[in-house]
């Protein structure tokens, strides 16, 4: 039986879509088919993770192993939801774990179940305590809190207030980082004689509770009775910073620091409500730690160049990458954040903001 030519056309066109069909259908966004891996991220309190982390390490993932598959999950501040969430990924088969801890000790269990399945674990940003940890991929922390320390220390002495007194407003104590970003800023402070006349310990590095702290402050030590805030992140800021503004206090007028170079706190800080950030180039952080989870999924030796030091989380010498942080103030902010394309002029400037840009020759 012989096909006229225009069948023989229309059975190539159904076979041609078909084929083309089958070839989509193993194209998944979050690649496919291939290793996978686990990024559990801690919280969504702090812009970072959303904005940066995740989309950074997604796309760092992707250039190295276009079929790896990501699973992702964000415990919203929960660490027994991260615990289900961890265990949910290891029983669809991830061959390595990225997790940022929302409790640093609890998380040891996590590290545990995983090493039960022979599944390495990257501690990603904050550093799982007491756990048989495989890697451990941060800023030094330490550092973190000297750079914020200095800085607010340099300008109290420029205002002729070198001892302070400050509030200090630390990080949530379930985090291992807070715990770090104190003891550097401890350390700076002691150093240049700055007084500490409040210190608050926030947990979930919630905003609301930042500012209830400084309002306690401010009503034991009165509107005159401190000269600067110590804040260990920008949502710290925020909160003292509503704090002093409600209390009647301008914020131009006490120095205070953050960290994490959010889109609100850089807009703060070129307005002068705020007096310093900490930056930290996730996209670095994310490239290093996608570099070290592809090989783990791959079943590959992790370059021993990247690795700068060894860190001792209680448990064991975890092999180590420290990147280094920037303390932008309203001075470096074009050369830093902007430059680096970590904020765009476009999310900075909007609005009040405007002016303050133009000022600065941000645009």
């Amino acid at each position: 039986m012989s096909h006229t030519p225009g069948w023989s056309r229309f059975l190539f066109a159904v076979c041609s879509l078909l084929v083309i069909g089958l070839v989509a259908g193993g194209c998944g966004s979050s690649g496919g088919g291939g290793p996978k891996i686990a990024l559990l991220l801690p919280e969504n309190e702090t812009p970072r993770y959303e904005a940066h982390d995740r989309p950074e390490f997604e796309e760092n993932v992707e250039e190295l192993c276009e079929d790896c598959e990501i699973l992702y999950n964000n415990a919203t501040e929960d660490a027994s939801k991260q615990q289900s969430q961890a265990e949910a990924t290891l029983t669809q088969g991830a061959e390595v774990l990225v997790l940022d801890p929302v409790d640093a000790k609890s998380a040891a269990a996590i590290v545990e179940k995983a090493k039960a399945q022979n599944v390495p674990v990257l501690s990603y940003d904050r550093l799982i305590e007491n756990a048989e940890v495989d890697h451990y991929v941060s800023f030094d922390n330490v550092q973190v809190g000297e750079l914020q320390a200095e800085t607010l220390a340099n300008k109290l002495k420029e205002d002729g207030s070198a001892s302070g007194p400050i509030v200090m407003i630390n990080g949530d104590p379930a985090d291992s980082n807070a715990a770090l970003f104190k003891e550097g800023a401890h350390n700076g402070l002691d150093k240049a004689g700055v007084q500490i006349a409040k210190e608050y310990d926030t947990p979930e590095w919630s905003a609301t509770n930042a500012q209830n702290e400084m309002q306690q402050a401010i009503t034991a030590l009165g509107n005159n009775g401190f000269e600067g805030v110590y804040g260990a992140n920008d949502e710290m800021a925020a909160g003292s910073i509503a704090a002093m503004k409600s209390a009647g206090i301008s914020p131009e007028e006490k120095p205070s620091t953050g960290q994490d170079a959010t889109v609100p706190g850089v807009q703060r800080i070129i307005a002068g409500q705020q007096y310093m950030t900490v930056y930290k180039a996730t996209d670095k952080e994310t490239k290093v730690a996608a570099e070290i989870a592809v090989a783990l999924a791959e079943g590959n030796e992790v370059p021993q160049s990247l690795i700068t030091e060894e860190v001792d989380n209680g448990k064991t010498k975890v092999p180590s990458v420290l990147l280094e942080p920037v303390a932008v103030t309203k001075d470096n902010v074009k050369e830093t954040v902007i430059k680096d394309g970590f904020i765009t002029a476009g999310e900075l400037c909007t609005g009040p903001y405007a002016s303050a840009c133009k000022e600065l020759g941000i645009s």
